[in-house]
């Protein structure tokens, strides 16, 4: 591994992109020229830090993931792909042609220990991987959905539960803002992937709340929010939700919670005892149709 070559290499692919390049608005009071390292990193999927020390020569061995990640990033041709791996002592691996779809044993059995917080994994493009009971109890069985058809921004925009829309969330719009953002993240991640593609080109003639959106390239990640869901049962219940990132997987895991003792809490403990009936709930969608 050549570190300096490498930090050199990285900073010049850096420095030459723009905001446009990769689907980011521009911003104010954008003193370095290029992308800032916090965005490729955002866009990687790696911690800024670990970017950063890279960048200067002080990191450690990346590993085929964060360098597939990198690549992505910074828009690399297939040569200067094959010279950051390079550059980095790393042998080159063809990268994935999309989203990763297994969930790691380990981000499953977290989830369903969370007996009193309603969790749900989701990919790039905001399809739900796995969940756990409570989630399905305040939202909705997804073992009952076709694996496209649990995509949150594909049922958000064309088909939206008639009974129930979007899930009961009373304010969804800084949630929205963040799921078409992750699928903003995910295209240029992955610009040759046709599935992908296809799903932002169904959302663009079948939505045109979704193609003021795209088209706007507004871009905002909130990873805590607060959020009033109404369930048809129980009612109001006021969650808090963090997003946390699986950087291996580029998978996220939403975690929702209700102070102990709130009316929220009491809520999920009521949704504990009524539940869903379902078979498998945090089977992965290993081959989505």
């Amino acid at each position: 591994m050549d570190k300096h070559a490498l930090g050199e290499f990285l900073r010049n692919k850096r420095e030459r992109l723009s905001p446009a390049d990769v689907g980011l608005p521009q911003g104010r009071r954008r003193r370095t020229p290029g992308l800032r390292r916090e965005e490729v990193a955002q866009l990687a999927y790696i911690s800024v830090d670990h970017y950063t020390r890279l960048e200067q020569a002080r990191g450690r061995h990346p590993s085929r993931r964060v360098l597939d990640g990198i690549s992505r990033a910074l828009r690399l041709s297939a040569q200067e792909r094959a010279r950051l791996f390079q550059l980095a002592g790393e042998r080159e691996e063809r990268e994935a042609a999309g989203p990763v779809r297994e969930v790691q044993p380990s981000i499953r059995t977290l989830i369903d220990r969370l007996t009193d917080s309603p969790a749900i994994v989701v990919d790039p493009t905001c399809r739900v991987l796995a969940w756990n009971p409570l989630a399905a109890a305040v939202f909705e069985d997804f073992s009952e959905l076709e694996g496209e058809e649990r995509n949150v921004i594909r049922r958000y925009f064309l088909n939206p539960d008639r009974d129930r829309p979007r899930y009961g969330v009373t304010d969804p719009e800084r949630f929205v803002i963040t799921a078409v953002s992750y699928l903003r993240m995910a295209v240029t991640r992955y610009p040759d992937n046709a599935e992908l593609l296809s799903l932002v080109d169904e959302l663009l003639a079948g939505s045109e709340d979704f193609a003021v959106r795209w088209n706007s390239h507004e871009f905002r990640i909130d990873r805590h929010l607060r959020q009033t869901v109404r369930h048809p049962e129980i009612g109001p219940i006021e969650l808090e939700f963090d997003i946390l990132t699986v950087p291996e997987q580029e998978q996220q895991v939403i975690i929702f919670t209700a102070d102990p003792g709130s009316p929220a809490h009491r809520a999920l403990q009521l949704l504990k005892v009524i539940g869903v009936q379902r078979t498998n709930p945090l089977a992965p969608v290993s081959n989505p149709s």
